[in-house]
């Protein structure tokens, strides 16, 4: 693994300055990072909140927070790191020390370290193994699901989860393919969609398994459940006043998080403050291509 520089100069966090701008951190401000990563936010909310702000990092991917720990640890006990999912963040907070917060960091992204690694199967650059966990302790991969799941049900995970026009095709394909053998590899299956999807060979455009990957992967960690749970966790355990921001990637996650913020705004359990999401510039989607599709929502619980 790269030292502590290599780790976080290769992995840059999203829309950076507009959420730390939009928590309105202030010393002493205690933050829950439900999605730690590499530690990139958590960097920035800890040199926002000196001398005494405290944060509390969640990830479930162990790399991810091994990472985590050595670009934090100049921060000392202010930074406590925790390998859990953000939605069981109730049951965090009453078996730690770490008290309330008023700040909380929800960057749903998957991390550089993840999609750059061979071995996690998140990429079909690589031939790696279909895997696609997170937490790498659940027995649930990407290629249980493609080569052992009814076809019924992985043809649903596809049209809800990848919104894939041809998820027919790609379904009828993987099942012809496994009746010579298992895909267990990330460029196999790849292989597989390209064949099944018109024009896929081309080499224009988008890769035409990208959908297929995100679907994939969204079965295989639960996204939108935890969404969903975690939304809830949060708003019920942040103090009064606090502020939650959250940056989604595709229009899945989108759709939750607006429609979460609305629902409560109307029940005056909180107040959007992000009529309309916060979107990376030109500058950043330049310099980080992975940023061009997020999107920040900021609301404040009442």
């Amino acid at each position: 693994m790269a030292d502590t520089g290599g780790e976080t100069k290769r992995h840059q966090p999203v829309l950076l300055n507009e959420t730390v701008e939009a928590l309105q951190l202030q010393s002493g401000t205690n933050v829950v990072d439900c999605t730690v990563g590499a530690g990139g936010h958590a960097m920035a909310v800890l040199s926002r909140t000196v001398p005494d702000g405290r944060l509390l990092g969640l990830d479930l991917d162990e790399t991810a927070l091994e990472t985590a720990r050595r670009n934090l640890d100049v921060f000392g006990s202010r930074a406590m790191l925790v390998r859990a999912n953000y939605r069981d963040v109730e049951k965090i907070l009453l078996s730690t020390s770490f008290g309330s917060f008023q700040a909380a960091v929800l960057d749903l992204g998957f991390s550089s370290l993840e999609i750059d690694d061979p071995t996690r199967g998140f990429s079909f650059r690589f031939d790696g193994p279909l895997d696609m966990r997170y937490d790498r302790m659940q027995e649930l991969t990407a290629a249980e699901i493609v080569n052992s799941w009814p076809e019924g049900d992985l043809l649903r995970i596809l049209v809800e989860y990848g919104e894939e026009r041809y998820a027919s095709r790609i379904v009828r394909a993987i099942r012809t393919a496994n009746r010579g053998r298992h895909i267990v590899s990330a460029s196999e299956l790849a292989e597989v969609v390209r064949g099944a999807v018109p024009g896929g060979r081309s080499g224009r455009g988008i890769h035409p398994a990208t959908k297929t990957f995100q679907a994939l992967r969204i079965a295989v960690n639960d996204e939108l459940g935890n969404l969903r749970a975690g939304l809830e966790a949060i708003f019920r355990m942040i103090d009064p006043g606090g502020r939650v921001a959250v940056i989604s990637f595709h229009s899945l996650e989108d759709r939750i998080v607006k429609r979460f913020f609305l629902e409560k705004g109307r029940r005056k359990e909180l107040t959007v403050v992000t009529r309309r999401p916060l979107v990376p510039t030109e500058d950043e989607v330049g310099t980080n291509s992975r940023s061009r599709s997020a999107k920040l929502r900021v609301a404040i619980k009442s």
